[in-house]
């Protein structure tokens, strides 16, 4: 039988061994602070690594986030939400067919605007090289692009000066045109001299009533030109006498159904024609999921760069401990006399590590946040912070503590006690 006093007497031991630890790690605290303010200068060097270590994490996270933030917002000024079909071809079968009957019309966008709820604007595309006239006498090659005045919307165009055509210019067939920045300079000097400025197609005179660019830069790789008119489609359609269109813009609610809209537009575009017949719908939906990827990619490099300055830095706490280690061999030894076991003294070794490459690494998250933070207080640009890039960087401050301050605390706890008393 066990005594009645058995449980309360070893809850009491239990309780007496906790204190004596929470005594034990309080007495061992104290130590490190005491030998990091008898060297301070040693110890601000040690964790100065640390702090550039910790730093530059979060630099590298910062940049990568503000260059993928400038990657994407750059591509989803072209238009996120912007589906572009186009006719591709046909199939096996269609070789005794008459190809005319796949082309895309306008009849097909208008069946797609009434399918497809999740379109909220769409525009053909009419496509013309030819040359058009001044009264001057000069003589200009241009693309000439015929579109609706939803185009603005679905392309994400900017008008700099004037006005974009309206439905009634559409449904009027007024010779107006809207013309880009650089032909615009070219032809007039300025954007707005060029308003009102007039020009001859096929002996059709026309006014120039607005000039525009694209929301972002595509260098010539959309279907907008330096040297480009944009006129009603209503108009143009009459230079190439047929409904045919080249391609049929469509703008979606919401970025999330992009690429479910564009499988029913395409779906609704083929019914209407020869089952053999290949529609294209192409959407910036991959590009930005590559272009995420990529960056990405770009910050772990970088984040893998930077972890090499805390290496760095960890080498140098194991190296200041290690003669840490050997100045206070004396001091090692009068420990162990007084009772002091060797897993006391190793972590005792391995808090001071902790300690120095963990303040280093506070301090270096600090520097690292202080100016993400102060550039987006003292300027318009909001530059991305990453919290987590805060505690990956003290997260491995801590881990560089442990690894690199293991080797002198172990070196530490293995001294012998009466060849330390004998150490001068």
């Amino acid at each position: 039988m066990v005594p009645a006093q058995s449980h309360p007497r070893r809850s009491f031991e239990l309780t007496l061994a906790s204190a004596r630890r929470t005594m034990l790690f309080s007495e061992i605290v104290r130590l490190a602070i005491d030998s990091f303010r008898a060297s301070k200068v040693r110890f601000m060097l040690t964790a100065l690594g640390m702090v550039i270590g910790s730093a530059s994490v979060i630099f590298v996270v910062t940049i990568g986030l503000t260059g993928k933030q400038y990657i994407l917002n750059a591509i989803e000024g072209i238009g996120t939400n912007m589906v572009e079909l186009e006719y591709s071809g046909g199939g096996a079968g269609n070789v005794n067919t008459n190809f005319q009957n796949d082309l895309l019309t306008r009849d097909d966008e208008r069946a797609v605007d009434e399918q497809v709820p999740a379109v909220a604007a769409s525009s053909p595309m009419l496509e013309m090289h030819d040359r058009i006239s001044f009264g001057s006498g000069l003589v200009k090659d241009v693309l000439v692009l015929g579109v609706s005045p939803q185009y603005r919307q679905v392309r994400n165009l900017i008008v700099l000066s004037g006005r974009f055509f309206d439905d009634e210019d559409e449904t009027t067939h007024t010779k107006v045109a809207v013309v880009t920045e650089p032909f615009a300079r070219a032809m007039f000097g300025s954007t707005s001299a060029a308003i009102n400025g007039t020009f001859q197609l096929s002996g059709i005179p026309f006014t120039i009533i607005g000039t525009f660019r694209e929301r972002t830069d595509t260098f010539g790789q959309s279907e907008i030109a330096d040297q480009t008119i944009l006129v009603p489609y209503s108009v143009a359609r009459y230079f190439t006498g047929t409904d045919n269109v080249k391609q049929i813009f469509f703008s979606i609610r919401d970025a999330r159904d992009v690429e479910a809209a564009s499988k029913q537009i395409v779906n609704v575009v083929h019914g209407r024609h020869q089952q053999n017949s290949v529609y294209t719908a192409q959407t910036l939906t991959a590009l930005l999921t590559t272009a995420s990827l990529i960056a990405n990619a770009l910050t772990i490099v970088l984040m893998l760069v930077s972890a090499v300055t805390l290496a760095v830095g960890g080498v140098g706490i194991m190296n200041i401990m290690l003669a840490t280690v050997r100045s206070r061999i004396r001091e090692i030894g009068i420990r162990k006399a007084l009772g002091a076991t060797a897993r006391e003294i190793k972590l005792q070794f391995l808090i001071e590590a902790v300690f120095i490459s963990l303040a280093g690494g506070l301090i270096g998250t600090i520097i690292g946040l202080a100016v993400p933070f102060s550039v987006r207080f003292f300027t318009s640009y909001r530059v991305p912070v990453s919290g987590w890039s805060a505690v990956i960087a003290l997260v491995t401050s801590t881990m560089v503590g442990i690894i690199f301050g293991t080797l002198p605390a172990n070196r530490a706890a293995q001294l012998d006690p009466v060849e330390s008393l004998k150490y001068e």
